[in-house]
């Protein structure tokens, strides 16, 4: 359906990308005086009483004591450790309400389906029936609140959570980021578009610049949580068994993830950005290096000009120059390490000496 968003003038997109000024709308997203329409997004809920242990088992994140309004993220990872479902997480003490990607929320609730057991659960898929707006201001009036408790998920990427792991090094671009997606009845979002607005570009911009990584963009089918540096909001890394545990907690302790995140610092020159996909290679446009990754997303922001998201290879230097290919356009890119090639083996694993090696 379409979003009443798309009838604004300039509107570019349904929902919007921008509505003629990307530059603007992210300051005026930034300062919290605007909207971003994300109501593409899917949403699911869970209710009874089993609920919060229930998907406490299932997933990565501990959420057994989350509170009326209470907000957190979660991971569902397959056998091995690799990200099928990222879900971010409200609970208003009746209801626990999943935010979710375009596209992901339908596998998710048939997942839970599947799982329900004699646990006294259930999950529907509520994306028909509401839909999500982003904000770093105040929630609008028009938020929806079924069980008294308004429908906000607070971002918790503004600070490593409870359990969590950080392997960013020095200070950290999203300290202070203060996010949120707001609920609403999807029969109220017309209420919502005639408030000041940016498109989603905007939001891209803004959360790449923090380093935010995000579902629909840089998972693929092999990601583990440790190459997006996602143990800082989204694992708990003390908290009881769940599948693909037995990974995130080997490669933690002992080994290191197979790839890292980094962002690109793009030259503008040519005034082209890559599209998601684009290869990363080693050296500069004349080196002809090896491919050692793919770019996840790209934007302009608004001080810091062209950049990306990519994830790389771990061999790959970090104080390499690295170049991208923009549909045929070689563009050159400086590297600002997310995940250092160091990531991960934090346990003290006491070296036992070799046989012949000890003096008598």
């Amino acid at each position: 359906m379409s979003s009443p968003f798309s009838a604004r003038p300039g509107a570019v997109g349904d929902p919007p990308e921008h509505y003629g000024d990307p530059v603007r709308e992210q300051r005026a997203l930034e300062a919290g005086e605007a909207l971003v329409d994300l109501s593409d997004r899917d949403v699911v809920t869970i209710t009874g009483p089993d609920r919060l242990s229930w998907l406490d088992s299932l997933t990565s994140q501990t959420l057994t004591g989350l509170g009326p309004g209470d907000s957190a993220e979660t991971l569902l990872l397959d056998p091995s450790g690799r990200i099928e479902y990222v879900a971010r997480v409200i609970d208003d003490g009746e209801t626990t309400w999943l935010l979710m990607d375009a596209g992901t929320g339908a596998g998710f609730a048939a997942f839970l389906t599947r799982m329900r057991f004699m646990l006294r659960v259930e999950v529907a898929d509520r994306s028909d029936e509401f839909a999500t707006v982003g904000t770093f201001g105040d929630a609008p009036a028009a938020t929806a609140a079924p069980a008294g408790v308004p429908l906000v998920w607070s971002d918790p990427w503004g600070a490593v959570q409870p359990g969590g792991f950080q392997y960013a090094v020095g200070a950290h671009p999203a300290d202070g980021w203060s996010y949120r997606e707001v609920l609403v009845d999807r029969a109220r979002l017309g209420e919502l578009a005639e408030l000041p607005a940016a498109g989603s570009l905007a939001l891209e911009a803004l959360r790449i610049a923090a380093w935010r990584p995000r579902a629909a963009t840089e998972l693929d089918s092999t990601t583990i949580p440790h190459e997006l540096d996602w143990l800082r909001s989204a694992v708990h890394l003390a908290k009881g068994c769940y599948r693909g545990q037995e990974t995130v907690a080997k490669v933690h302790n002992l080994g290191h993830p197979p790839r890292r995140l980094v962002m690109l610092h793009l030259d503008g020159s040519d005034g082209v950005l890559p599209e998601p996909g684009a290869e990363v290679r080693l050296g500069r446009p004349d080196d002809g290096g090896a491919v050692v990754g793919r770019v996840t997303a790209s934007a302009r922001h608004h001080e810091l000009g062209p950049i990306a998201l990519a994830v790389v290879k771990r061999s790959a230097d970090p104080a390499s120059e690295l170049t991208v290919d923009a549909d045929g356009v070689l563009v050159p890119a400086a590297q600002q390490v997310v995940v250092p090639p160091g990531a991960g083996s934090v346990a003290e694993v006491p070296r036992i000496p070799r046989l012949g090696s000890v003096r008598r």
